[in-house]
């Protein structure tokens, strides 16, 4: 296991300060599969099975899906030759939110077994994290939530960074070295979702006043996590690479879409209703945030 000092720091890993939280979003809203171009279909299912755990879930021409049980998580779209979007708003981590600590320290050992490459591994106080990027430059978190009684309420004074204690979390397995991983197990969601954006101002303005998201915590001009139902953040938002900067060219990996899974049609229009503008697509309606970020409303099945 190697940890890349090259990367830049995720703006996850600063501290935050204090912001008012109050949103409109039902408290049962969630997120669902994020879709994603890639250079190389082939490879993208390979590492994404064999690193990150991930079954492929469905496959055709040029597309897949991935998940864990029965869940889809991601799906690829392959644009041959498509460079990395570094720079530009867009994606910058999904985050795969396992069920369970002892989930998180499967899968830290297998990393350290067969040498998987990391960017970073931290301790939020609401959250453990791994950090890590896939070929194309996506970002990926694995991570486990602490307990929601020891942060509810209190996530912008919660939320922080120190450094992981790897030696406490692989200490939940018996032997570390011998612990089989079969993969991330069923249950595991797509916890949240960090943008790039080009201005945080306009992000917060659109998430939290049209779509309805509670502001749950803030980095001055550089980060924001915002939340459905009190979680610490089902989406994060930065500047760190993209302040003033729109969506990548034509032939970069990049982000198509996200998924926003509302409770009910009811919902889905309350939200549509307040948001204004939208595309209608195969998907469902699609939003787009100021930065060009799309997330489809899905509706819970």
């Amino acid at each position: 296991m190697s940890t890349d000092s090259q990367a830049p720091p995720d703006p996850e890993e600063l501290e935050t300060a204090g912001a008012p939280a109050g949103g409109e979003i039902s408290a049962a809203t969630a997120l669902g599969a994020v879709h994603l171009s890639v250079s190389d279909l082939q490879r993208s299912l390979a590492y994404w099975r064999d690193a990150i755990g991930l079954e492929v879930t469905s496959e055709g021409a040029g597309t897949a899906g991935l998940g864990a049980g029965e869940r889809e998580l991601l799906v690829f779209v392959e644009e041959r030759g498509a460079r990395p979007a570094d720079g530009w708003s867009g994606l910058y981590h999904v985050a795969l939110l396992v069920p369970e600590r002892a989930d998180l320290a499967r899968w830290l050992a297998h990393a350290a077994r067969d040498r998987i490459a990391l960017t970073g591994l931290s301790d939020h106080n609401v959250s453990e994290a791994i950090y890590l990027r896939d070929p194309d430059g996506h970002g990926i978190e694995i991570y486990s939530d602490r307990p929601r009684d020891v942060w509810e309420g209190q996530v912008f004074q919660r939320m922080t960074t120190l450094p992981l204690d790897t030696e406490d979390l692989l200490g939940t397995l018996d032997d570390p070295a011998a612990e089989p991983f079969d993969g991330l197990p069923p249950g595991t969601i797509m916890g949240h979702v960090h943008l790039r954006v080009s201005s945080l101002p306009e992000t917060i303005a659109f998430w939290r006043d049209r779509v309805g998201f509670a502001l749950m915590a803030a980095l001055g001009n550089q980060a924001a996590f915002l939340a459905a139902g009190g979680y610490h953040h089902h989406l994060g938002a930065n500047t760190w690479e993209s302040a003033g900067r729109g969506q990548a060219p034509t032939g970069t990996a990049t982000l198509r879409h996200g998924t926003i899974v509302l409770p009910d049609g009811a919902e889905r229009e309350r939200v549509l209703s307040r948001v204004g503008e939208h595309r209608d697509t195969d998907a469902g309606p699609t939003i787009e945030d100021p930065s060009g970020n799309a997330f489809v409303l899905d509706v819970a099945a």
